[in-house]
């Protein structure tokens, strides 16, 4: 393969020092993705040091730009996280499917379950959180670490909308916005068992920084059954998949909608599309939350139940441990 595939075979040029095999051939790396003229390299660096790590990076940065039409080179360095709460990524490829109500929804069907768990509004830039756990509350912090605010619902949770002032645009570059997220994913989660991560949409610098940094455990894609959607989440799964981070399994959300008052069910965002894209891609379809107007009205008012995302949260417990999955 990586001789048919120049992205392959430039990877394959530089070695890891642990196999003296190529990066691709040793498995540290998938094929590289171009868009345009940049390249995105994800490489897996786990169990080498700091040089190594810069040796590995310098020399993959090299030979990719070194190939024509490449102007631009992104390379992210992953590792296997330190002992703390497992992190599970809710996102999307693009935004306005409701990715940050699943996130919100998840979380708190995952305490009914028994989970200790936290949650974290990575979406630097369009910060909802807040607003659907009710918690426009600054955190406080000590020994330079924030403490996340506890809500309503129970879910302790972190979200740079609740460092801004409400309605002020954050106008940060990817290094700034990494930084940010840093700052809510290295914070006194105390007995936290899993981080439920509110992902920006798309798949650009802040993803990258944010899979670099924080390696995720695993990660739910969320669609609406529009083809348009569709299209976007298929890339956020491969840049899950090139990560190395599996995929527990699609969501399809805001799929039917029943009339209030003569029970009809319409699809106005198509029907089964995201069911039938995770058999085409050999995953797991995990559940199907319907376009509803109370999840809407709960969402408004920070008071979501998440009634309608047990399913969602069996199917993290069973990818989590396999042996024990209790139901909603």
């Amino acid at each position: 393969m990586a001789s048919q595939n120049p992205l392959a075979a430039a990877l394959e040029r530089v070695i890891d020092p642990v196999s003296g095999s190529g990066l691709i051939s040793s498995r540290r790396a998938a094929i590289p993705r171009q868009t345009g003229t940049t390249v995105d390299a994800v490489i897996d660096v786990s169990g080498l040091d700091a040089a190594a790590r810069d040796a590995i990076e310098q020399s993959a940065r090299a030979e990719l730009m070194a190939l024509p039409g490449v102007e631009a080179v992104r390379v992210a360095l992953t590792a296997e996280r330190a002992a703390g709460p497992r992190l599970i990524a809710v996102a999307s490829g693009k935004g306005g499917v409701g990715k940050s109500t699943v996130a919100a929804n998840l979380a708190i069907a995952l305490l009914h379950k028994g989970v200790k768990v936290g949650l974290v509004d990575a979406d630097i830039y369009g910060p909802s959180q807040p607003r659907l756990l009710d918690a426009d509350v600054k955190p406080e912090a000590y020994d330079n670490k924030l403490v996340p605010v506890q809500t309503r619902s129970g879910v302790p949770m972190l979200s740079l909308g609740q460092l801004v002032a409400p309605g002020q645009a954050v106008a940060w570059r990817g290094p700034m916005a990494g930084k940010a997220i840093d700052q809510l994913v290295d914070a006194h989660w105390g007995s936290a068992e899993i981080l439920i991560v509110d992902m920006p949409p798309g798949t650009g610098d802040v993803q990258l920084s944010m899979i670099q940094k924080h390696k995720p455990a695993a990660a739910v894609i969320v669609s609406t059954p529009q083809d348009l959607a569709l299209i976007d989440a298929e890339r956020a799964i491969d840049l899950f998949a090139k990560a190395g981070v599996p995929i527990i399994g699609i969501v399809e959300n805001m799929a039917g909608y029943a009339c209030p008052k003569c029970g009809e069910i319409s699809d106005p965002f198509g029907q089964g599309g995201a069911e039938a894209e995770a058999k085409r891609l050999d995953l797991p379809f995990i559940g199907r939350i319907p376009l509803s107007i109370d999840i809407r009205k709960a969402s408004d008012a920070g008071t979501p139940d998440a009634a309608q995302f047990g399913g969602v949260a069996d199917a993290v417990l069973r990818w989590l441990n396999p042996s024990a999955a209790p139901s909603f």
